[in-house]
């Protein structure tokens, strides 16, 4: 039996799911099981009970596009994973073309499948970010940094260092690693509406494989990555650390479920730019700086060895 709850209107409820006694398709039925909250739900909430009218199961088959219909699934998820059977029907949403948050290693991120075109968009319209802005991707391994991107420089002879042999030893991990994209990866999450000659022949990406058990969970069961934007409050760029209030914000804005994980620390992950001719910190974040990786206000004639 998995539990969720949801968030709509004016309401919280939580789901169960049964097995049905007949040969028609079971409905979601709610009930009250608040108990397991850490933290009092958003304000002016009351527990109902109903019936909910479709199922994600059902609405992957009906249309490739995802609308709402004034809910929001929020799922209360152990920071271990030993629920993860819970994180199905995220996952399916998710496949279906749903926008939702989910916590990483880092902070919480807002997240769509890679390959849906309308849940970008909508992405995109939720955090308010510009088409010729790239958005940024997690991947479940290495696998499919390599379908996604051309890769980790391997040494070339030109003055790049060999240092895929590095990165391996601090994935998964709180970095951001940007990468010039490959082919596979849609134009939408690479400066989608760009024309000018500047970014025609080089795009780039910034990748992450978080080390942490809830997103590496939903990202096991998807069938590619999800492109990912921080969660910040709208006016004065801060991380937002707690679920509750991200529900309460960006819930009415169009997200269509929050996966509670705990509060998190305002720790974002460092970003390193490994398409010049050595890996370059762009931003100090939580993972530290390490021997192959150059500061950017480093003397730029040196090239760190890798090992």
């Amino acid at each position: 039996m998995a539990g969720a709850k949801l968030y709509g209107g004016s309401c919280t409820v939580s789901l169960c799911f049964s097995k049905p006694t007949t040969s028609a398709k079971p409905p979601f039925v709610l009930f009250d099981s608040s108990p397991e909250l850490r933290r009092p739900p958003p304000s002016g909430l009351r527990v109902v009970a109903m019936t909910i009218k479709r199922s994600p199961k059902r609405l992957k088959y009906s249309t490739p596009r995802f609308t709402k219909e004034d809910e929001l699934l929020y799922v209360e998820a152990d920071p271990s994973g030993t629920d993860s059977w819970k994180l199905d029907s995220v996952v399916e949403l998710l496949k279906a073309g749903a926008v939702g948050v989910i916590p990483t290693d880092t902070v919480y991120a807002i997240v769509c499948h890679l390959k849906s075109h309308s849940a970008i968009e909508r992405l995109r319209r939720i955090k308010n970010i510009e088409p010729s802005k790239p958005l940024s991707m997690l991947c479940h391994s290495l696998r499919d940094i390599d379908i996604y991107t051309t890769g980790f420089p391997r040494g070339d002879g030109q003055g790049h260092a060999n240092i895929f042999r590095a990165v391996k030893h601090c994935v998964p991990g709180p970095y951001t690693f940007i990468l010039t994209a490959s082919k596979e990866l849609p134009k939408q999450c690479v400066r989608y509406g760009t024309t000018t000659a500047k970014y025609a022949s080089r795009k780039n990406v910034g990748i992450r494989i978080p080390d942490d058990a809830i997103c590496q969970a939903i990202l096991e069961k998807m069938d590619a990555p999800l492109i990912s934007t921080s969660v910040k409050w709208p006016e004065d760029n801060a991380w937002m650390l707690d679920p509750v209030v991200i529900a309460d914000l960006y819930g009415p804005e169009g997200l269509d479920f929050v996966v509670d994980g705990g509060l998190r620390v305002a720790d974002p992950s460092t970003v390193v730019d490994m398409t010049g001719v050595f890996p370059k910190i762009i931003r100090q974040g939580k993972g530290p700086k390490l021997h192959w990786m150059v500061a950017e206000d480093d003397a730029e004639n040196i090239i760190p060895s890798a090992s």
